[in-house]
């Protein structure tokens, strides 16, 4: 049991995913981006510490290809995702909870998905869970292959783009950042949480204040 878990840890560091080379690089991206248990790997910092890598010359890849390799592994993910949706469809509600799925994902990125549109596939790549369940989300409601495709290219290239080259070329710039790994990891998690917990906090305020008026209407009704 304790080596299952020390294996799931190591999959949620980027510092070992990118130790075990490019070709694991990659299948981590996919399945973050387009299997359902894939939600708790890491995304936005593997992308950046990626860029890192490359330029210290810790990942034996060019950037150019770094780049390309990632963005078609997260849009082939995303294309997953898609088709289980849409296979899967309503049934997916009825799934039982477990430790590698939960219904309240889906219904977190239907309501992201309700709230931004078809540009949820594309502002959905920045934040976590989401990533994962946005495609998924599009399957079920049968988002038209072509437009879910534009969708998916487009946020795919910007998502591996802006991040993997950030951390590229902040490398290159300055080489010592790698004695800082640790704190760029804690500022990608406070970067990329915060808006879920400011929206998870949100809503229950907003629904504890429907309550209490409810209470207060049912209340007047009855004097």
């Amino acid at each position: 049991m304790e080596n299952i878990w020390d294996n799931l840890q190591s999959l949620t560091d980027a510092n070992t995913i990118i130790g075990l080379g490019f070709y694991v690089l990659l299948v981590v991206v996919f399945a973050e981006t387009g299997l359902f248990f894939g939600f708790f790997l890491p995304g936005d910092y593997l992308l950046f510490m990626a860029g890192i890598f490359c330029a210290a010359g810790k990942l034996p890849v060019d950037i150019s290809m770094l780049v390309i390799s990632l963005a078609i592994a997260g849009i082939l993910g995303n294309y997953v995702g898609y088709w289980f949706g849409y296979r899967t469809g309503p049934l997916l509600y009825k799934r039982k909870d477990s430790w590698f799925f939960k219904k309240r994902y889906v219904k977190v990125a239907e309501e992201f998905y309700h709230k931004y549109g078809g540009t949820a596939l594309i502002l959905g790549r920045f934040f976590p869970i989401i990533r994962t369940f946005a495609p998924i989300f599009a399957g079920v409601v049968k988002v038209s292959f072509k437009q879910f495709t534009i969708y998916n290219i487009t946020g795919s290239v910007l998502w591996v783009s802006i991040l993997t080259l950030a951390g590229y070329f902040l490398g290159r710039s300055y080489p010592e950042i790698e004695n800082y790994l640790q704190y760029v990891i804690l500022a990608f998690l406070v970067i990329t949480t915060a808006p879920l917990i400011f929206a998870f906090v949100k809503k229950k305020l907003i629904s504890g204040k429907s309550v209490k008026e409810n209470e207060i209407d049912n209340k007047d009704i009855e004097e």
